[in-house]
């Protein structure tokens, strides 16, 4: 059945409505692990419980393309403590992605979108407040892990895959209003391995510390919450924020930036996560607040490859989903970081393009972050 109409009243998913009480701002962090991998025990959110529940509700009733078990998981040795998991069925069973020609392409009714889905996928409506536009969270059919959702903002719109920050403000909110230290946002632009051209982002529970979320940060335009990260699988720009009430003019910053990388056709990947301030002290397991990383890299045009070790912006925050026995056995820190490495920009442009940001954000010295 198609899901037109998902998010209205009377025939869409329930409404899961919330106010600023809801973020949690404080308190949530990583427990003491007897042992590497030690299972997560958080004192769930509303919405988690909504999530989580909604979730394991779809997978009873068989509506996913596989039935997601706990998956291997291990930590490879090495400085960054990246993080591999084995999914094969997420290769095989999962729906074909898109051809992709630029990073500005044209919305296109005729290729599959989030407005075809079956309405028992969608979980709720998600909205700020009474009379807001509202994000659908639906199921991803082929997930990554347990609880692995696609936020798509007002589907009927048929917006193509480009970042707004209204989207990422709904997502950045979507993590603020989960207890748990690994629940976690993502998005690919085209030419980074989004295989929908219909806009819509990640989120998704890791049960696995990362080590982008402590890393520290250089300081590029601290007043905007600006830094560069480059103790991470890859380079990248670090906005950070710990006060609810900035989070919105800090996506809207965002916005401005990938607006500008969109602009350019240079093709970027977005990570948010609970995390650790960009100058604190190191070896905190507290997250008091939360951190937007933003790669821009090489574009990969054409169809992705699903039995080959894509660079998305799981692989590039750390967590490495592998499809083949063979791959997950045989994958090293070394090996993993020289695959991400051939798809970064090179290193001249990429200080151009920071030269750029930071110009970009001196614009507006009124809004601050933190």
């Amino acid at each position: 059945m198609a899901a037109e109409g998902l998010g209205e009243a009377g025939g869409g998913p329930e409404l899961f409505c919330y106010g600023p009480e809801e973020l949690v701002l404080r308190g949530v962090e990583w427990p003491s692990r007897g042992g590497a991998g030690a299972a997560v025990r958080p004192a769930w959110s509303r919405f988690d419980r909504a999530l989580r529940d909604g979730w394991a509700e779809r997978l009873r009733r068989g509506l996913f393309r596989y039935r997601l078990g706990r998956l291997p998981t291990r930590l490879l040795p090495g400085r960054l403590g990246l993080v591999a998991q084995l999914n094969v069925q997420r290769a095989t069973e999962r729906r074909r992605p898109q051809q992709v020609r630029a990073v500005r392409q044209s919305f296109d009714p005729r290729q599959f979108h989030f407005g075809q889905i079956r309405r028992e996928e969608a979980l709720f409506c998600l909205r700020r407040r009474p009379g807001s536009a509202g994000t659908l969270v639906a199921i991803n059919v082929s997930p990554l892990e347990r609880g692995h959702v696609l936020l798509v903002p007002e589907p009927a719109l048929a917006l193509p895959q480009v970042l707004t920050a209204e989207a990422l403000l709904a997502g950045l909110e979507a993590v603020l209003l989960s207890a748990h230290p690994g629940f976690r946002l993502g998005f690919n632009s085209l030419g980074a391995f989004a295989s929908v051209n219909h806009l819509h982002l990640h989120a998704f529970y890791l049960d696995w510390e990362l080590w982008v979320e402590s890393a520290p940060g250089e300081p590029l335009l601290p007043e905007a919450g600006l830094y560069l990260l480059r103790e991470a699988p890859a380079p990248a720009f670090l906005f950070y924020c710990d006060d609810g009430a900035q989070v919105e003019p800090l996506a809207h910053r965002i916005g401005r930036v990938t607006g500008h990388l969109t602009q350019r056709e240079i093709a970027h990947n977005l990570f948010a996560t609970r995390g650790a301030a960009p100058e604190g002290p190191l070896g905190s397991r507290a997250r008091p607040g939360i951190r937007v990383l933003l790669w821009a890299r090489k574009a990969c045009f054409g169809a992705k490859q699903e039995s080959a070790f894509n660079v998305a912006v799981c692989e590039l925050a750390g967590h490495l989903p592998t499809k083949t026995v063979q791959e997950y056995e045989g994958l090293s820190e070394a090996s993993a970081l020289h695959r991400i490495q051939q798809c970064l920009l090179p290193a001249s442009q990429l200080a151009q393009l920071q030269r750029e940001l930071v110009d970009l954000l001196r614009e507006r010295p009124q809004l601050h972050c933190c």
